[in-house]
């Protein structure tokens, strides 16, 4: 249950109230660069010894082949396969629409600029395995880079006790038509794809979640020049319930999103006592009969409640908090849409459960955390491109724009940047 209420906190407790679990990690910044330099000395050899001695798993080869693939078409019972097609067809749909429209823009007479949004060719896709295999990760990451036109996608995923991969994981892999799949997680993954491997190779962009170490090691590859989607730590929701939210669903939500991992958090914001008091009671009847409730326990040790009445001030500590998902518990959710700052995504009404987002209505589930939503976008088509810039200038348009250009320059003190454009106009004056 929620045991940490806070009952009209004071805006000075804000900030206490905001701040994430965190898990202390023994010199991570030592084990990553020492995984970074094994991936880099010994390559493919490296990859395996690391993966003997984090997953307990002895590898042949890296590589899935394309007869695994096939096999998992038959593995994955035809329910699952079903509802992977139609998320893949709904996220599809909704990330189609974010395509940008190339510019072309006459600035003045003569001066004329252009951009264009150009995919990255090479990106890597890590997909988590751990305690949940997380092939809806495949569709929200593969889907975007299908359609900016990535020429190639290299996923790597952990393998399981047996050195398997998951069989929906490949079957959503077949679906996007990656086909270069290696069995490799953790931060190790994350090194291979930055340095590139005698199997594997080094990618301009790193994209997906993770552990620790997986997000300590992205941030590590910019090292490289090596760039990542956006910094991530644990899943979070934040749940904003008014008089009309539903306990029994508020409470469900909460669940969803505890199960993730014991350093994951939930938070509920609601204007009174009772809808605590009624949401408890509802965990209290949902909690036990959970797979992973040891999981959401210990989760919700790290939660807590916050009763404020006056709107403004809840929304005031909602933005301050910037959560990862955020659900309006509300008849009418409309009511508070132009309250949102900061959120990674945001569900509306009592029939919108974060669990829409995560697999299939359509949105992207790779979000902020741990407080980047108040700079960082959820995952979308744009981090696939790149936007290059072009401009022309005809002779007549340097001879209109170029004192202009001159007079800046010479103002900065920069005479050859001056100097490109008087030499020019000399050129056309002399004709």
């Amino acid at each position: 249950m929620i045991n940490n209420i806070y009952l009209s906190p004071k805006a000075t407790e804000f900030d206490k109230l905001c701040q994430r679990p965190k898990k202390e990690v023994q010199s991570l910044e030592k084990v990553i660069s020492e995984i970074f330099e094994k991936v880099k000395n010994d390559g493919d050899s490296g990859l395996r010894e690391l993966t003997k001695q984090y997953d307990n798993v002895a590898l042949e080869g890296l590589a899935i082949a394309r007869q695994e693939l096939m096999n998992a078409k038959e593995a994955v019972p035809e329910k699952l396969r079903q509802a992977i097609n139609t998320a893949y067809t709904n996220i599809r749909k909704f990330h189609k629409e974010q395509l940008p429209t190339d510019l072309n823009i006459e600035i003045q007479d003569g001066v004329t600029c252009s951009q264009r949004a150009i995919p990255i060719e090479r990106v890597g896709l890590y997909i988590p395995g751990g305690t949940a295999p997380l092939f809806s990760t495949v569709l929200m990451l593969a889907v975007p880079a299908q359609l900016a036109g990535c020429k190639e996608l290299i996923l790597c995923t952990p393998p399981d006790a047996n050195g398997n991969i998951n069989q929906a994981i490949l079957y959503a892999a077949d679906l996007c038509g990656i086909t270069q799949i290696y069995k490799v997680g953790g931060a190790q993954a994350i090194a291979a794809m930055t340095l590139g491997t005698e199997s594997i190779l080094r990618v301009a962009k790193i994209f997906g979640p993770g552990n620790q170490y997986v997000t300590a090691a992205k941030a590590y590859a910019a090292k490289y020049n090596v760039a990542m989607d956006m910094p991530a730590g644990p899943s979070e929701l934040l749940v904003y319930a008014d008089d009309s939210a539903v306990p029994a669903f508020v409470a469900a939500d909460l669940l969803s999103q505890a199960e993730h991992g014991t350093d994951s958090q939930v938070i509920l914001v609601t204007k009174s006592e009772q809808m605590v008091t009624q949401v408890n009671q509802a965990l209290e009847l949902q909690l036990p009969i959970l797979p992973r409730a040891e999981i959401a326990a210990e989760t919700l040790e790290n939660s807590r409640a916050v009763v404020v009445e006056e709107v403004k001030e809840a929304w005031r500590f909602i933005n301050q908090y910037g959560p990862e998902h955020l659900i309006i518990a509300s008849e009418n959710p409309d009511q508070y849409v132009d309250f949102v700052i900061n959120a990674g995504s945001v569900f509306l009404g009592n029939y919108c459960p974060e669990s829409a987002g995560d697999y299939a209505s359509g949105t992207n589930h790779t979000l902020p955390t741990d407080g980047w939503a108040h700079s960082y976008s959820g995952l979308n088509i744009d981090a696939f491109l790149r936007k290059v810039t072009f401009q022309s200038i005809t002779k007549e348009g340097l001879l209109k724009l170029g004192p202009t250009i001159e007079t800046m320059a010479e103002g900065e003190q920069l005479q050859a940047h001056a100097n490109a454009v008087t030499l020019r106009i000399n050129a056309l004056n002399d004709k």
